[in-house]
This record gives C-alpha cells, structure tokens and sequence, in this order.
C-alpha cells in the first residue's frame, strides 16, 4: 500500500535509513573482524529495509542509495578471499541461502560481480545466472531497483572488443542477450507499475512512472556503449529486439520514452541505415503516443548528421531516406485521424527542415513536403489555433531562410496554395516575412510573372482581405507595411525595356485595385519606377515604333496620367500634383512638348479645384515655379501660358507675405540662364515691382493690426533679387534701382513706429557687407556697384 500523507512517508524513510544505519555499524565490526557468518547476517537484515512498500519512487531512491553504498563496502570485503577465508564459488552459493529473497538477490549481484572478475567462471554463466534470479522479485518498485543494481555491478565486466572478459567462451553477443534481456524484465515491472493500485490514483501512478523511467533507459544508455556492437549487430538483433519490446507493452507512457531514449542514445549513422526498421514501428505504437514528437527529433538528429559530416550526404540518398520519412510521416498522420492540426503540421516543418538541410537542391522535394501539408489542410476549414498558425509560418518562413531568395519559392506550386490557408492577419504577417526576405538579400524580381506570383504571395499587404474591416486596422502598423510595398516596388527590375513595361503595368493592375488608402504609399514608387524606364527610353518618341512595342516613353506617359488621376479621388492632390510634376519634367527631358503641357495642365486643374488648404497652396505654387522654371520644352505661346497662369495663382494667395515671395520667384520664369529665348528684363522687373508693392501692402496692414510697423525681411529679400538680375545682367535693373531700395528699407529700419527686428536688420547688414565686397573685389562687377551707397 503506497502511503498518502507525506508526513507519513518521510517517517517511515527516517525509519529505513534508521533501520539501514544500525545494521550497517554491525555489519562493518564484522568485516573488521573478517567474520563472514556475520557480515551476511546483518548485510541480509540491512537490505531487507528495501521490503518495504510504503515509500513513492523518489523516497525509496534515498533509500537505496544508503544501502547502495554499503554494498560498495560489502563487495570489496567479498574480493579478498583471504580475509573471509571462502572461495568466491562456495560464496556465490552461500549468499543464497539468505531468507528473503529481496537481500539475497542483492547479495548474489554483489556476489556475482566479484565472481565474473576472478574469472573463474565464464561470465556469460553468471550474467544469465543473475538475470534470470532477479525474476524472483516481481513487486515493479522493488524489482526495478534491484536490476537497476544489477546493471550498476555488471557494466564493467561486459564481454566486449578490448574488453579482459572477452574470451573464447564469452562474446560480445553474450553481453547483448544480459542487457537486452535484463532490459526487457525492467520494462515489463515499469508497465506493470501503471496497473498497480485503485484507477483514481492512476495520475500518481503516472508521476511515480515518470521518476522511475531512466532505471529503464539506462539499460540503453550501456546498450550503446557496447563497442562490439556493429551496424550489423544492431540492425540484426539490438534494434529489432527493443523494437519488439516497445511495441508489445502497449503502453503509451513507455512506447514514447524507450522511441526518445532509442533515437538520442545510438548512433545518427545507425539510425539512416536502419531507418525503414524504425519507422515501421511509428504506426504499430498506441494511437496517444506523441510520435510527432519522436519523428521530430529523429529528423533533426539526422539533419544534424546531415550538416556535420558531409561524407553522409551520399547516403542518405542511397538509403533513399526523404522517401521512407515522407511515407512514414504520411501513414501515422492518416492512422492518427484525430492528431490535432498543430501536430501534423509540425511534422512537416521537420520534415521540411530535414530536406532544406539534406536535399538543399531537390525543390521538388519541398515542394512535395508542402504538397502534403496542403492536402491534410484541405480536410479542415480553418487552422485550429495560435500554434497551428505559428507552425505554418514557420513552415513558409523555411524556404527563404534556407535559399535567402524569394524567386526559389515562387518556382514552389504548392507556395501561394498554402498561404491560403492563412487568416488574414497571419497572411499579413507572412508577407512582411517575405519582403524582409527581399529587401535583406536584395533579390531583384525580374520578370512580369515573377511580380504577379509574388503579389499573390503578399496580396494580404496589396488589397484589403476578408475578416479585417479597414476601420479596425493599426494606423501604424499599416503604414509600416504599406511603406515595405512601396521599397518592394523598387526592387523589380530588368534591363529589357519590353519587359520592364510588362512588370510596371502588372504592378498598376494589382496597387489599382489596392483601395484609397494604399495608393497614397503605392502609386509613388510606381511612378518613380516607370519614369526611370521613360529615361533609358529618350529619345523614342514613338512615332516608329509598332503598336506590338510597348515600352515607348509616349505609352509609359499615357498609363501614368491614368494612375496619377487615381491619387485626386482618393483624394491626394497634393501628392497627385507632385507627381504630374515629376511626369511634366521627365517628358521635357524626353522633348515631348505635348505631353508635359498636359501634364501641367492636370497640375493647375488640380491646384484650382482641390488645393484648399492656403500652407498646401504655398508648397504647390513654389513647386510650379520651380518646375516650370526648369523646362525647356516648350514653345513661347506655350510657356507664355503656364507662366501667366503660375504668376495669377502667386498673386491671389490668401496672406500678402506669400504672395509676395511667390510673385518674386516668378520672375525667374523670365529669366533662364541657360534658355536664350527666355531672357524679358521688363517682365522680371514688372514681377520684382509688383512683389514690392505686395510688400509695401503687408508692411501697411501690419501697422495697423499691430500699431506699429512690420518686420522689413520681405523688402531684403526683394532687394537680393534686384541684386540677383542685376549681376545677371537685366538692364532693366540699375544701381539707381537698387540704391532707392536700399534707401526705403534704412527708413523702413529708422522709422520709430518699426519694432525692432533683429533677424531682418542682421539679414540686411549681410546684403551691405556683400555690395561692400563687390565694390571693393573690383573687376566688371566692382564697376556695376560704383552707383551704389550701401
């Protein structure tokens, strides 16, 4: 009866070891005295503390190892035979005279260990001698710790190559048929231990197995150490016997533990050449046992062995063991119908990690791999939970860690079918796996089909996805995924303009249908991608080329008017502005006049009836200045018109301080250094005079908001412009000019009604201390300054 009050047990131990201690003190002053009548009679009284049943595993291993220790003592007394003055033969029939028999087999183990070394019997004889005496005691505790002695005391005096108890009569084989027999006795009381007792105590029974399982694997564990054991051996005799062992116990609990102890404790080079053997026992086992576990460390032991030694590659192929793994993997899925999906699929990544690692080049392999796993998907509506979904993301994460290039998963078939599986947000997360894959290795995708591929492995990322509302969706994180789509963008790339134009548009049809909020991160790096196409192209305008061709910079100019449109419903004008921007100076470059007046027109549309916010409204008009200034595509008629249009819209900007500085930047829309044709002194001085009034006006209004005069920056600023032109060479603009101005503005400073501006008056002196240099550098443009005071 096993006690249940911990109190309780840790008397009844205090009482065993009591028990232990006092017969131990007399069985020492008897072998002081080399009296061997008595040495065995308080040995035997010692050693039957271990009758008792009242302790749990781990109380009864204290136990044993106190009396453990004194049998140390006693098997050194039993090798001097002259101290006790009995031949080891008449000991060993001696010590079984012993009443019970729980301290007389112990005493025969210690007995017989001391006869196999004086060699004077065979050690096979006493080995199967002692093993088959242990039967005597059945109690699974009690018998477990007795063989575990046994196998303790024998260990070092195994037949074996090298070993001084191997002889004619004793062979290695000997030493095979004690372990493997001595094993197959423990495993048996192990067993018998889970039917021991009332069915409620059965998860205490279960915990006291767990404690007692490595008195079992030891038996392994020396198994393994045996050197006589060869491939042979084991593949004859070792492996099937254990095998048979483990499956007729029909215990769950032990079918698991001997399959774990079977692949950790013999050799990776054993397992590959007895694979077929070892996976044929996977479906025989209980259908509980958690073979995925063991399958799992068997192949990641062999891929181990695989990546160490590459001398084992050719073997693995000889023994065809992808296939024997794949089938195995297969069969116990199907004998195991309600294995949860977590199971299975786990199973495939080791699997699959055993072929990235064995069978680096053999896509079709993996590709089989992902075969299966999408086959025993299809039997489910969903992934089960959170651990299924991260076992899926690690099985689609393995091939572009392995070939660090998302093009070798694209050539996988069974790649996209897998991700469908995916919900969602997994789906999401998958594709942000697979642009880092990208971005980190710089793969560039090269062809248009490639990209469609690719977009449907990440169409999480490109379209929204059923079962997430966009409303529900993480501002940030959805602005970190849309920004990799865009960086995405820039790594499709090939060198053929035909081909280029195919991977641009077939970008267009995917972010198209992406939704508002996409296309303000999308269509840029689309744009940006097409027109550096539209650059290696200048020159073609078209008019040569068929209509089968169509990587023309006329084409490319036409489908990104179409996609730029797409940004003022979102709405994005600002953003759609830019780019028609970008588009009008990239068909200047090209000396496609019609177009980039188009694509200003579609700017100024956009500028008039979308473009609300007055601080947008600044930014858009500098960035027409700025553009237009640059082009030199176009005709007067042309340019006379954008550039009346760009001065219009300067002059009626809602705050006078920035009418005033986009009516100066205007001027130099009639002023082009390098264009000869645009060079009207009188328009430039028409603008720099009408921003001077603009100025004169704010400087007004401010005085009277404020009482008192407003900040003279705009009248400086002004006064560098005059400056500019006039180094130019404007002769519309003298130093009489510029001397007035210099003079308005020290009033403007002197006046008492002024408030001081510090920033202004430090800007002027800066203008003064210029004028000043050029005066006195001399030279062309000293003379040009000699009018002015400054």
């Amino acid at each position: 009866m096993i006690a249940d009050g911990s109190e309780d047990e840790e008397k009844w131990l205090a009482e065993g070891i009591a028990g232990i201690q006092q017969n131990a003190f007399y069985m020492h002053r008897a072998l002081d005295t080399n009296n061997l009548r008595e040495a065995l009679k308080y040995s035997a009284q010692m050693l039957s503390e271990l009758r008792t049943s009242r302790l749990s595993p781990h109380k009864y291993y204290d136990l044993y190892m106190r009396a453990f220790d004194e049998l140390r003592q006693l098997e050194m007394f039993f090798k001097d035979e002259s101290k006790h003055g009995c031949s080891i033969v008449d000991l060993y029939e001696l010590v079984q005279h012993a009443g019970n028999i729980l301290p007389r087999l112990y005493l025969l183990c210690t007995v017989g260990s001391v006869y196999i070394k004086s060699k004077e019997a065979p050690a096979k004889d006493v080995l199967k001698d002692l093993v088959e005496m242990c039967r005597g005691v059945q109690h699974p505790i009690r018998g477990l710790f007795l063989r575990s002695y046994l196998s303790q005391v024998t260990r070092d005096k195994l037949p074996d190559i090298g070993s001084e108890y191997e002889g004619d009569e004793d062979t290695v084989m000997d030493a095979v048929e004690f372990l493997l027999q001595n094993f197959t006795e423990m495993n048996k009381l192990w067993v018998r231990l889970q039917h021991q007792g009332p069915g409620r105590a059965r998860e205490k029974r279960e915990k006291e197995r767990n404690e007692l399982r490595d008195l079992v694997g030891k038996n392994l564990h020396v198994l393994s150490q045996v050197e006589g054991i060869d491939l042979e051996m084991y593949k004859e005799t070792v492996l099937p016997r254990v095998l048979e062992q483990v499956v007729n116990c029909k215990d769950e609990l032990a079918q698991f533990y001997l399959m774990d102890c079977i692949i950790q404790v013999f050799p990776d080079e054993y397992h590959l050449q007895t694979l077929e053997t070892l996976l044929g026992a996977c479906p025989q086992l209980q259908p509980n046992v958690d073979i995925r576990t063991v399958l799992s460390q068997l192949m990641d032991r062999l891929s181990n062995y695989a990546a160490s030694s590459l001398e084992a590659l050719p073997e693995f192929l000889q023994v065809e063991a992808f296939t024997k793994l794949s089938n195995a993997i297969g069969k116990v899925i199907e004998a195991q119908a309600d294995m949860p999906m977590v199971g299975a699929i786990s199973l495939y990544v080791s699997l699959l990690t055993f072929t990235l690692r064995v069978h680096p080049d053999r896509l079709d392999y993996v590709d089989q791999v992902l075969g299966a796993c999408v086959k025993k998907l299809s039997s489910k509506a969903k992934l089960e939970d959170n651990k299924a979904t991260k076992q899926m993301v690690a099985l689609l994460s393995a091939p572009l860690e392995k070939y660090n290039d998302v093009v070798t998963a694209l050539t996988l078939s069974n790649y996209p079918r897998l991700l469908d599986f995916l919900d969602a947000e997994t789906n999401k997360i998958m594709a942000m796996v697979i642009i880092q894959s990208i971005m980190k290795n710089m793969t560039r995708i090269a062809t248009a089909d490639k990209v469609e591929a690719l977009f449907e492995l990440i169409k999480g990322l490109i379209k929204d996805l059923d079962g997430i509302p966009m409303e529900e969706i993480d501002e940030d994180d959805f602005k970190e995924e849309q920004n990799s789509v865009a960086r995405l963008i820039h790594m499709f790339h090939n060198d053929d303009p035909e081909e280029m134009f195919k991977i641009i548009c077939t970008v267009k049809s995917h972010i198209m249908k992406g939704g508002a909020r996409r296309q303000t991160f999308t269509v840029p790096p689309l744009v940006f991608s097409a027109l550096r196409l539209v650059r290696r192209l200048q020159g073609q305008d078209g008019e040569g080329a068929g209509e089968e061709d169509p990587a023309t910079p006329k084409k490319i100019f036409q489908m990104l008017n179409q996609v730029i449109e797409a940004l003022s419903y979102v709405p994005s004008p600002e953003l759609a502005l830019r780019l028609y921007l970008e588009c009008a100076q990239a068909a200047n470059d090209c000396d496609l006049e019609p177009i980039a007046y188009d694509f200003f027109t579609q700017a100024f549309l956009l500028y008039e009836e979308e473009v609300a916010d007055s601080k947008a409204q600044v930014t858009a008009i500098h960035l027409i200045i700025g553009t237009l200034q640059k082009m030199n595509v176009f005709g007067v008629e042309n340019r006379d018109t954008l550039t009346h249009k760009a001065t219009g819209y300067s002059a009626k900007l809602l705050k006078k301080p920035d009418q005033c500085r986009a009516v100066y930047a205007c001027s130099h829309l009639f002023w082009v250094d390098d264009q000869d044709g645009v060079k009207d002194g009188e328009r430039v001085l028409l603008c720099l005079k009408r921003s001077l009034r603009i100025a004169n006006a704010a400087q007004q209004m401010a005085s009277v908001t404020r009482g008192s005069g407003g900040p003279v920056t705009l009248f400086v600023e002004i006064l560098n412009k005059y400056l500019y032109f006039f180094e130019k060479g404007n002769s519309q603009i003298t130093g009489t000019t510029i001397q007035g101005l210099i003079e308005l503005i020290n009033t403007e400073i002197q006046s008492e009604s002024t408030t001081q501006d510090h920033a202004s008056i430090a800007f002027f002196a800066s203008t003064l201390r210029y004028i000043q240099f050029q005066k006195q550098k001399g030279g062309a443009m000293g003379e040009k300054y000699e009018s002015v005071k400054a």
